[in-house]
């Protein structure tokens, strides 16, 4: 178990004594950089993720070539004019008259290009009762949302001039304004609330106001200065706004964290009667350790996602990667500095109330974890069987586990108006609202081999069952491009849409324009792209899960020097994930309990949740476990037996990690209160997993385990013993003696 002479080394411990007895350098050094990220960040300016880059495979190349042509797509509006009931048809002149006043209404507002009646271009539903008019937002269509209203306005006087036919209007500018008006906020409050939440179960857990400022202080200058530095980033690496939250997300989490457990050893030492520098440095050469640890290998697990090849994956996974490496520079550089400046400051501002639930529930003895602890370790054989059949049961529903990317009803429910002229629109025109997009590019767009293969990949769309039409063909003929719309057969059912997609892009296609030389053809569209996505996702599962595991791995084998340490750590993780994404088939796919967390069973889990869940939550994890099996290692190397440093590890951090739990919880919590499904599953998925993971995991199953394998603990094969020390043991004892021989004299070499 030794590692030989025991003295106050690593890395965290140098920066911790540096940072001590340099205090207003350590402030200044870290402000500055705050400050020049921030400007650098601003004066570089931030890339965004473009549409041509998200994905690879057929979407990536009708992308490119859109581009490339230097074509503007602007978005596309339809109304949607359809007979409430009776014997009214698009025939009648009631009809016809409600169609007309449309068209003039839409283009009175000057707002819009390329009306079309139905009349002209056969947009009329089968049985008659439903029409088309379709027009094009000027201007810039990512604003296009900003200057649709005038257009709505004019659609909605329509409707109440002709009560007798139900007159709506959908597209991606009346789309990306009703959920900018409906959820535009939602975020934002979403993300601001996460300081509030997190500094309240501070001051609870702390009892002072200064102790619960300083890690919320650090969380938030370590998310402004990752911001500033996404910005020079994203010249190399496109970033996005989805990439912005999920680093906040991040940011917040483990910054505040890794704080905490500074924090509360560093008071803890206090409470045990060592001096202010001495206190200071003991948590610099522990938990300061345990932070080092675990960031890296937060990091290492933030990296996987760089395998994924999907831009908007790789974006989420530097902005968190760097996120985490922030927060942990910070907290082991600045934090001793400022602790070190406040000294019994730090109190400050105590609540007499809070401060005696702090000292109860933080302290060397919670009554709770040590109650729980006596069983576990009486009889841990119970204790691991329990803990992981009940693990395994949450984790089955997992086993039917679908994936998708959810259909606008499905994300948003019913109770907007523009979902359910979506759901009527495809019950109309199967597919009508989601068109696939064929974008034809050839070296002569007007040649008559083109228009013949044109025409006959049209009429094989509607002949061949993949499309009831209308197929639609806008040329751009300074470009020989031709855009082809497709509604598929199967409309918003994305497994029946997928079907017809495959049929096009595998018979029709290859049959019409895969017979003229020089034509590219490539097939895009909403269910073309969830397609792609999934398909490149599923090839990038296993080298990401690979990459997290190993590297994970052996940063624990490295960092514990113990082959079962190392090996148990992986295997709790992964149950902790599977319990995650159990939970979230349960409650999302099936509908159990849905809600209770107000949400409800959309038959399926949005695409890119499981990667990045998984990804997520290998990395937080760690968090708790390097915390919790550094203290046990601690104890056994301060002579006590592996029993006795369980005991020990779990009760003294059992505080921390409840209240960083805690944090976490309602912090990912707040994410599952917006109304989309995707965020609901996302903030749910994470919450519960912290949640396990934290008690179930950490409180029963890690110390039963190691109660089982008793000294195994500390099993390292000879062969291993070549891999570099990286274990730093640093004890109490052996940095107080270091402090009392500084104080007299001897330097301190740290």
């Amino acid at each position: 178990m030794g590692n030989g002479d025991i003295r106050v080394r690593g890395l965290a411990a140098r920066a911790g004594g540096w940072s001590a007895r340099h205090r207003w350098a350590a402030v200044g050094i870290w402000v500055l950089f705050v400050v020049l990220a921030m400007g650098l960040g601003s004066a570089a300016g931030r890339v965004d993720v473009k549409d041509s880059d998200q994905l690879k495979g057929e979407t990536h190349t009708a992308a490119r070539i859109i581009e490339d042509a230097g074509i503007d797509e602007p978005a596309g509006e339809t109304v949607l004019i359809q007979a409430r009931g009776g014997d009214l048809k698009a025939t009648d002149s009631e009809f016809r008259d409600a169609v007309n006043a449309v068209v003039r209404a839409v283009e009175g507002t000057g707002r819009v290009t390329e009306v079309t009646s139905p009349y002209d271009t056969k947009t009329i539903s089968k049985d008659g009762r439903s029409a088309l008019v379709q027009f094009d937002v000027r201007g810039e269509p990512d604003t296009a949302g900003e200057r649709i209203e005038p257009v709505l306005k004019a659609v909605e006087r329509v409707q109440q001039e002709h009560e007798s036919l139900r007159i709506e209007e959908i597209g991606g500018a009346s789309m990306m304004k009703t959920f900018g008006d409906a959820f535009g906020d939602d975020f934002k409050k979403a993300e601001y609330s996460a300081v509030p939440v997190a500094f309240g179960i501070l001051l609870i857990a702390f009892g002072a106001l200064v102790a619960a400022l300083l890690p919320v202080a650090l969380a938030i200058t370590a998310i402004m200065a990752t911001m500033g530095l996404m910005g020079v980033v994203s010249h190399f690496q496109p970033m996005s706004e989805t990439a912005n939250s999920v680093m906040l997300l991040v940011g917040m989490a483990v910054g505040v964290d890794y704080c905490l457990f500074y924090l509360r050893r560093e008071r803890e030492e206090r409470e045990a009667g060592r001096d202010a520098q001495t206190a200071l440095r003991i948590a610099a050469a522990t938990s300061g350790r345990a932070i080092v640890v675990s960031g890296v290998t937060v990091c290492v697990a933030m990296a996987g996602m760089l395998f994924t090849g999907l831009a908007e994956f790789e974006a989420m996974g530097l902005a968190s990667l760097m996120v985490v490496a922030v927060a942990m520079v910070g907290s082991v550089t600045v934090l001793p500095a400022l602790l070190s400046l406040l000294g019994g400051r730090v109190e400050k501002g105590r609540i007499p109330f809070l401060r005696r639930r702090a000292r109860a529930g933080g302290g060397q003895d919670s009554r709770f974890w040590t109650a729980v602890l006596r069983r576990v370790l009486a009889k841990p054989v119970v204790a691991v069987v329990v803990a992981t059949g009940a693990l395994l049961a949450v984790t089955a529903p997992a086993l039917g586990m679908k994936t998708q990317q959810l259909t606008l009803d499905q994300e948003f429910g019913d109770s907007l108006p523009i979902v359910q002229t979506y759901n009527r629109l495809n019950d109309a025109f199967p597919g009508g609202s989601e068109p696939a997009e064929v974008i034809v590019k050839a070296r002569d767009i007007n040649a008559p081999e083109v228009k013949s293969a044109l025409a006959d990949f049209r009429d094989r769309a509607v002949s061949s069952g993949v499309s009831r039409g209308p197929v639609e063909i806008k040329l751009h003929d300074a470009q020989n491009v031709a855009f082809v719309y497709v509604p598929l057969v199967g409309g918003s059912d994305l497994d029946k849409a997928g079907a017809s997609l495959d049929k096009l892009r595998d018979e029709v296609r290859p049959a019409t324009l895969g017979r003229v030389d020089g034509v590219e053809a490539p097939i895009t569209g909403q269910v073309a792209g969830s397609q792609d996505f999934n398909d490149q996702l599923a090839g990038a599962v296993v080298p990401v899960f690979a990459f997290v595991v190993v590297f994970a791995f052996a940063l624990m084998l490295l960092s514990f020097r113990s082959l079962t340490i190392a090996v148990t750590s992986i295997v709790l993780n992964l149950l902790s994930v599977g319990a995650a994404y159990g939970i979230l088939v349960a409650v999302f796919q099936h509908g159990w309990g849905a809600s209770l967390v107000g949400a409800e069973g959309v038959g399926a889990i949005i695409t890119w949740l499981p990667l990045f869940l998984f990804v997520i939550l290998f990395g937080l994890s760690m968090d708790y476990h390097v915390f919790v099996v550094s203290r046990i290692r601690e104890a056994r190397l301060r002579g006590m037996t592996t029993k006795d440093a369980i005991r020990h590890g779990v009760v003294t951090t059992a505080g921390v990690v409840t209240s960083a739990a805690v944090i976490m919880v309602a912090v990912f919590a707040i994410f599952g209160t917006l109304s989309m499904q995707s965020m609901k599953q996302m903030g749910v998925g994470l919450a519960a997993a912290v949640l396990i993971d934290a008690t179930i995991i950490r409180g029963v199953l890690l110390p039963a385990v190691m109660a089982l394998l008793g000294e195994r603990n500390w099993y390292l094969p000879e062969w291993l013993h070549r891999l570099p020390d990286l274990t730093h043991d640093e004890t109490p004892q052996a940095v107080a003696e270091a402090s009392a021989r500084a104080g007299e004299g001897e330097p301190l070499k740290v």
